[in-house]
């Protein structure tokens, strides 16, 4: 697939952004942060499914959105990504929340539902996905990439390994035997961890990057990002990737990158947004991006994940188009990046990406 640079200013992602919140559950409370400006006058109800990565957001979205329009409801169930694009594309879903962009298969699909001009992808969320662990008195560790995957398939079993020793020389390593864990559902969170694996450290992950766990490496597993988190937080000696805002008192790994390690954070995951590229060849107003997961950039945290809203280009009624620009316009707007961040930890999108995701919003229709 060709593939195009993203520009600085309209990649980068907010460099203030603030720490990580941690919140262990895919169904936190949260206030909005700031409003979603004039009331729009749009009432209905919203149905949206997918990624459990964006709960956190998605909440403080509601909340904002719901009360400056009254007369609005918007529903969004957590099933996971793969979960969302399928209801998406079967009509049973006005929105999809998505960790991976739509394939080039599916954007063929979205046509049967949204017309000839198809479907979108808007990106609304970013994070860092942390490689967590429950190791008593171990708060972090650094590991390189190789090391991780051989991890994850199960080569390294136990924690005082010398491939986890000679990068944590300090850390005082228990013998404890290694558990991993891993999404049971189809997941763009596990979909962006094994794209990761598979660029970062090629020969020791020969797997294409997939939205279901490689079979042949089958584990302890559990649904949905709290699922993954519940497990280890009860496991001693476990570990599992799972969205950062999401990870709570475990341990977590900086990930090498060039010949330093970084640690998850919100600007970590901007500069990787910022080297990265976006993708050509789809419709004028999608705007889906591919992760650069080997950069060498400093201080960039490629481990990371774009969120996506799946929209459609032209919807069957008025009602409805309205009830998606006015709720989607509300989450990529300042003031809905900045509730986003104040609920979930995640990284703002920049003003010129705001601009273009608006401009895509803004060319959402009723079918003529």
């Amino acid at each position: 697939m060709k593939l195009s640079h993203v520009g600085r200013s309209a990649a980068v992602l907010a460099i203030g952004a603030l720490a990580l919140t941690a919140c262990g559950s895919d169904n936190p409370t949260g206030n909005a942060g700031g409003g979603s400006g004039e009331q729009s006058g749009v009432s209905g109800t919203l149905t949206g499914i997918g990624a459990s990565s964006q709960q956190a957001a998605m909440t403080a979205w509601q909340n904002g959105f719901q009360s400056a329009n009254s007369g609005a409801t918007v529903q969004y169930s957590p099933d996971g990504s793969g979960a969302g694009r399928k209801a998406f594309l079967a009509g049973g879903a006005n929105f999809a929340g998505s960790d991976a962009y739509l394939t080039e298969d599916e954007v063929s699909q979205a046509k049967q539902q949204c017309g000839d001009a198809g479907a979108m992808d808007l990106p609304v969320y970013v994070s860092p996905i942390s490689v967590a662990f429950n190791l008593p008195g171990v708060k972090s560790l650094n590991l390189d990439a190789p090391t991780i995957a051989k991890i994850f398939k199960g080569e390294i079993k136990k924690w005082n390994a010398d491939e986890i020793k000679k990068q944590n020389p300090d850390a005082d390593l228990p013998d404890t035997a290694v558990t991993v864990v891993h999404r049971s559902d189809d997941s763009g969170t596990t979909e962006n961890f094994t794209d990761y694996l598979s660029k970062a450290a090629p020969q020791d992950w020969t797997e294409e990057p997939a939205q279901a766990w490689p079979t042949k490496y089958a584990a302890e597993n559990n649904k949905g990002t709290s699922g993954v988190v519940s497990t280890t937080s009860s496991t001693e000696g476990a570990v599992t990737y799972a969205d950062s805002s999401a990870v709570g008192d475990l341990g977590t790994a900086a990930i090498k990158v060039g010949e330093k390690y970084v640690a998850h954070s919100a600007d970590a995951a901007a500069k990787a947004v910022e080297v990265s590229k976006q993708v050509e060849g789809r419709g004028e107003h999608d705007m889906a991006i591919d992760i650069d997961r080997a950069t060498t950039e400093a201080g960039a945290y490629p481990l990371v994940l774009i969120s996506y809203h799946v929209v459609c280009s032209t919807y069957d009624s008025q009602e409805t188009a309205d009830l998606v620009k006015s709720f989607e316009k509300y989450v990529v707007s300042e003031d809905g990046q900045k509730a986003a961040a104040d609920s979930a930890g995640s990284a703002p999108l920049s003003q010129s990406l705001r601009e273009d995701a608006t401009a895509a919003v803004e060319s959402i229709s009723a079918k003529g």
